[in-house]
């Protein structure tokens, strides 16, 4: 697996590529990250449906296999402070070409917020993006999440589209947004 360790004032984060061996941490800090961010403003019934499907341990280890998508733990003393998940290709969740590159989830626990780990998975899409020749990085974020939107505005990225997204059996828009990787 690759490794790579990042650092700033606020101590150093371990990034590897996690595999099969991972997938009960993965979905551990999936259903917990989700739920932190997404249950207040959505139904119960909607949340326990998303979460059965969507992080399913059958659903993840597919993901993990699938070689068009990598995922990626932030680890800070031992411990995983979040994670990245990439898709190239026909992983893609919108067929947006060979050369661009889509952040499916950058997750963050609550408790680890603020803490840089964000910036730290956003500058390894970047990286990632770039040593695939991407042109551009992309994703879809909830139309009413504003820190994660202000998140990304505040790193160059900027909306050029919607598209719906599921969650349970609402039907919900979120905002594409891209940034060009000359720009940055």
């Amino acid at each position: 697996m690759t490794t790579r360790e990042h650092g700033d004032e606020r101590g150093a984060f371990h990034i590897r590529r996690i595999g099969l061996q991972d997938l009960e941490v993965l979905m551990w800090i999936s259903r917990q990250t989700f739920m932190e961010t997404f249950a207040a403003a959505n139904s119960e019934e909607d949340m326990r449906q998303y979460l059965d499907e969507a992080f399913s341990p059958q659903r993840l280890a597919a993901e993990l296999q699938d070689p068009d998508s990598s995922f990626h733990f932030a680890e800070q003393d031992g411990k995983v402070v979040g994670y990245l998940k990439l898709n190239r290709d026909k992983a893609q969740t919108e067929a947006l070409g060979d050369h661009a590159l889509e952040i499916e989830r950058i997750y963050v626990p609550a408790s680890q917020q603020g803490k840089g780990v964000a910036q730290v998975l956003l500058a390894e899409a970047l990286r990632q993006a770039r040593e695939q020749g991407a042109d551009r990085l992309w994703l879809g974020v909830w139309e009413k999440n504003h820190r994660a939107i202000r998140f990304y505005e505040k790193h160059g990225f900027v909306a050029f589209g919607t598209h719906l997204f599921r969650l349970g059996n609402d039907e919900q828009t979120d905002l594409l947004m891209h940034a060009r990787l000359e720009g940055l």
